[in-house]
């Protein structure tokens, strides 16, 4: 079973870029941290809107040494009709990452996001440069993702990483706040500059 902090799966499947057909591995993205975005299929409602979504902040990943790439159940002819097709028709022509073909459901059912009818779950995993599993979120289908969230949680988990666990996001951190040190002297520090009005301060 899939867990938050352990080594993800590692994958080799066929897909497509920049409408030229590729076979993509886990490998092609070692040193790097990379965002896997599953999503039920091409041709769908909220599926086109959340890769579009994201494929028009990629600079703001590509800043973060982050490597993107959608991975559904259809074959990979079928993402080339999809990369094909115009945004205006429900395409997600100039996608600016890969999608990858999971025809098997091998992906899917490693990475613990095969849903009871055979779809991809729509699934975001962020795995650091070690390829350790950092963070899992599951959306209901009708439902689609945050980039701005993703971003966020990306930024926070990198400074955690930069920091080797000697400092701690706390809930809704943005880049450049606070963060704070997991001993019981400091984080108390925090919490008394992040009181609510009308609470007594904390003696220190």
């Amino acid at each position: 079973m899939l867990h938050v902090g352990k080594p993800a799966p590692r994958f080799e499947l066929d897909g497509v870029h920049e409408c030229e057909f590729k076979r993509i591995t886990s490998a092609d993205f070692a040193g790097h941290w990379q965002i896997l975005l599953f999503y039920p299929l091409d041709f769908t409602f909220v599926c086109p809107t959340e890769l579009c979504a994201f494929s028009d902040r990629i600079d703001e990943f590509d800043a973060l040494d982050a490597r993107l790439c959608g991975v559904s159940v259809d074959s990979a002819y079928t993402h080339l009709a999809f990369l094909q097709k115009p945004r205006s028709d429900g395409g997600v022509r100039g996608l600016r990452f890969p999608l990858l073909s999971d025809l098997k459901r091998e992906m899917a059912g490693a990475y613990d996001v095969l849903d009871d009818e055979g779809f991809s779950a729509r699934a975001t995993l962020l795995i650091d440069p070690d390829g350790i599993l950092q963070h899992l979120s599951l959306n209901n289908l009708p439902v689609g993702r945050s980039v701005e969230e993703i971003l966020r949680t990306l930024k926070a988990c990198q400074s955690v990483r930069a920091g080797k666990g000697t400092e701690v996001c706390p809930a809704d951190w943005k880049e450049g706040e606070p963060t704070i040190k997991p001993d019981t002297f400091s984080a108390r520090r925090y919490f008394m500059t992040k009181r609510k009005l009308g609470e007594p301060m904390l003696a220190v």
